[in-house]
């Protein structure tokens, strides 16, 4: 492969019409293709209708056949059902895109909103947590939200119960944004539609999923590296030692993202977790104080500046393999992993090849659901996955 997959440099140019939006969504829905392929195929081919024509061959070329692209007519249907929620539809490299997106590795092509866009353009902080949260912890999420909504600032969570409830309630009249594992028109936990509801009247509902899709266990990695991502930093209030707020906390220190985490008692198991991000290095939040002098250098310094900033043309994405390559490596290593904890770097000289194209082969699998990752570098085979 060239060293070079983008001969541009600039990125690749957003639909202006709904016929360019479905060949997007045909292209990005299409088997085999996820978010690297999908940027490599446009700089490769130039438009997303070349990318599709030729899409069967490169399938083929790869050992997969017989193979379909995803069809004009079920792209249409998306588009219509997400007209009559009333969602819209955000491109990469769009004004309305967020730009703290652009940042991440592997920014969603396409996003589904329903609600205030607005609130993507202002300085957003990520708040995560248990589920089954303590009533302190609760209480703690609700006076972190209310406060630092209050000072401006957009929270960010996933809709969840517990921490993340709570951090939506507080914030909701100054700015909330949920970001959805399944499709942004279907609410898990269906216990929360009402407040899903009040967010999409007076916040903001976002998911990269499809329209309609019911959220499973591989998604739920996937939209915690969005709420870190679009946020400039992220609170841990309330984390067993192995949760889906711990994916995200080290999503948000990939991303290069502050990570600050609300200390706990040290024999409760809910704060376990929190307890090793602030031993890790993390910063202990006793008030909003805390949070608002750590983030203070990263406030952009006016809102004329922010503007400004917008208008930039974001760089694309890095992309580094085709599908024949990925589907190969990701079969190597998860033939190597099963029940049984292997060591990272045993499982890197295993494979003879460079720990930095490993990596990032790795967080895609984590991310998918397909392996996790424990304390000390220790890798395992995922075999039943659940929702975070």
């Amino acid at each position: 492969m060239p060293e070079a997959l983008h001969p541009s440099t600039h990125p690749p140019l957003p639909p202006t019409t709904e016929d360019d939006q479905v060949l997007w969504l045909r292209l990005l829905r299409s088997r085999r293709v996820g978010i690297a392929t999908f940027f490599r195929l446009l700089s490769e081919r130039g438009s997303a209708a070349a990318a599709l024509a030729a899409l069967p061959d490169i399938a083929r070329e790869a050992g997969v056949e017989p193979y379909h692209t995803f069809s004009e007519e079920a792209a249409r249907a998306e588009l219509a059902r997400g007209a009559e929620t009333g969602a819209t539809l955000l491109c990469y490299g769009a004004p309305e895109y967020p730009q703290a997106l652009y940042d991440l590795s592997d920014p969603p092509p396409l996003l589904w909103v329903r609600g205030d866009v607005s609130l993507l353009h202002r300085t957003g902080i990520g708040m995560v947590g248990a589920r089954n949260a303590s009533s302190l912890g609760g209480r703690t999420a609700r006076m972190l939200a209310s406060e630092l909504s209050e000072q401006g600032h957009v929270i960010i969570s996933g809709l969840a119960r517990g921490i993340d409830t709570s951090a939506h309630l507080a914030s909701l009249d100054n700015g909330t944004i949920a970001v959805l594992a399944g499709g942004v028109d279907v609410i898990y936990p269906s216990e929360n539609a009402h407040l899903a509801k009040d967010i999409s009247q007076k916040g903001l509902l976002l998911s990269e999923q499809p329209m309609g899709l019911s959220p499973q266990a591989r998604h739920f990695p996937r939209r915690n590296r969005l709420i870190s991502g679009l946020s400039m930093g992220l609170i841990v209030v309330e984390a067993a030692a192995k949760s889906g707020s711990l994916i995200t906390a080290r999503n948000a220190l990939d991303q290069g993202r502050e990570v600050l985490a609300v200390p706990g008692h040290p024999f409760d198991a809910r704060a376990s977790g929190c307890n090793m991000l602030i031993r890790d290095g993390a910063t202990l939040v006793r008030s909003a104080a805390d949070v608002l002098e750590t983030l203070a250098p990263l406030v952009p310094a006016a809102p004329e500046l922010q503007s400004e900033l917008s208008l930039d043309i974001p760089p694309p994405p890095p992309q580094t393999r085709g599908l024949a390559e990925t589907a190969a490596l990701h079969q190597q290593i998860l033939s190597r992993l099963g029940p049984s904890p292997l060591p990272e770097d045993q499982l890197i000289r295993d494979l003879a090849q460079p720990a930095a194209a490993i990596g990032p082969v790795l967080v895609e699998l984590e991310l998918d659901g397909k392996i996790s990752r424990a304390a000390g570098g220790m890798l395992t085979k995922e075999l039943e996955n659940q929702p975070h």
